[in-house]
């Protein structure tokens, strides 16, 4: 009896006709087209800001080991070897120890020094445009998503009218659809823009830090390569060996 009370109010109950499933229902091939690019999008921009994350983070965390055991080594190549073999910093040291071994062909020490310089900063540049690889997406994304979203608003908006012109009235019943369409197609393009805006300057931001540490670790190599090995910046004393125990005095 309790059953067929509560199958009953709820075939009483009024249907929502204006859901977002069937605002996407009325709005067609068009509603669902906005919906698609937007998401795409979506998730596009979620999936460049974790893996761009977690490659400036692995940048970030081995840079602390370049003042631990990098510059502790007697030479760049002893050095280098401590240091992941794809890392950034190991990039720089390579190709300074590269140019250092091309330049003993040029005649001029100013050019063997403009050789070497511009071979560093070479490999900064490429670092810097691997970190900043997918950014332009980003951007693009923060930028268009609204304009698409607005794009689906127009379509909603025309579809109410085009409504409200063959009912000769403006009723809820014949504009709440398109229009609910048109409010949900804007919510979607500043959805997907926001997060898109806020992850291409949270990106950058750190991407300028790294570009930061790297021309300083370039200048750091190029002047250890000038002077033979004299010249390294300061590092950390290495922590002192803990004393061991006194041994027990033995018994009489």
């Amino acid at each position: 009896m309790l059953f067929e009370l509560l199958t009953a109010a709820a075939e009483a109950a009024p249907q929502n006709k204006f859901g977002f499933k069937e605002a996407l229902e009325q709005g067609g091939f068009i509603a669902y087209a906005t919906v698609v690019i937007l998401g795409v999008m979506s998730f596009g921009s979620f999936f460049i800001l974790i893996t761009k994350w977690i490659e400036q983070n692995k940048i970030l965390s081995q840079y602390k080991d370049l003042k631990t055991s990098f510059w502790r080594a007697p030479t760049l190549k002893e050095g280098a070897a401590k240091l992941d073999k794809n890392s950034a910093w190991r990039q720089l040291v390579d190709d300074g120890l590269a140019a250092e071994e091309a330049h003993g062909k040029m005649t001029d020490a100013l050019e063997a020094h403009d050789w070497l310089h511009g071979s560093l900063a070479r490999s900064e540049a490429s670092i810097n445009a691997r970190l900043a690889g997918g950014l332009p997406f980003l951007a693009t994304v923060g930028a268009t998503s609204p304009f698409i979203g607005l794009f689906g608003t127009v379509v909603g908006i025309y579809r109410a009218l085009i409504n409200i012109g063959i009912a000769g009235s403006a009723s809820i019943d014949k504009v709440a659809g398109p229009v609910g369409e048109a409010l949900i197609m804007t919510a979607l393009g500043l959805l997907v823009a926001v997060p898109a805006v806020l992850a291409y300057n949270y990106l950058q931001a750190r991407n300028k830090r790294i570009a930061e540490l790297l021309g300083g670790f370039s200048t750091d190599v190029l002047a250890n390569i000038n002077s033979k090995g004299a010249i390294k910046p300061a590092v950390p004393a290495a922590p002192a060996a803990k004393p061991a125990a006194a041994a027990p005095a033995a018994k009489k």
